[in-house]
């Protein structure tokens, strides 16, 4: 979760429990408790939970380096299913 968070500077539960194939509970529950320890901070946009690192947090950048460097020592696949962001607006009335 905090390599996701680390390639694309923020994301949504759902949205990072797809890429690592898990539960979405589980991930929320994580996430939660990053939040309540004060890494990590959310915010609503629209219904969906946002979750980001947290400013504030005093390694903030010890932690966003450590991860940084464990995503260069990751596959090539992997990073790029990691960094990739595909957010195009939906035409109206489009089938899903």
């Amino acid at each position: 979760m905090l390599l996701f968070l680390a390639a694309r500077t923020s994301g949504y539960p759902s949205e990072i429990a797809k890429i690592w194939s898990m539960d979405v509970s589980t991930v929320q529950n994580q996430l939660l408790r990053m939040e309540r320890d004060g890494l990590l901070v959310s915010r609503m946009v629209g219904r969906t939970r946002m979750y980001e690192f947290n400013p504030r947090y005093a390694f903030k950048e010890e932690v966003k380096a450590l991860l940084n460097k464990a995503l260069t020592k990751l596959p090539s696949k992997v990073q790029e299913e990691l960094t990739l962001q595909r957010k195009r607006p939906r035409r109206t009335g489009k089938p899903l």
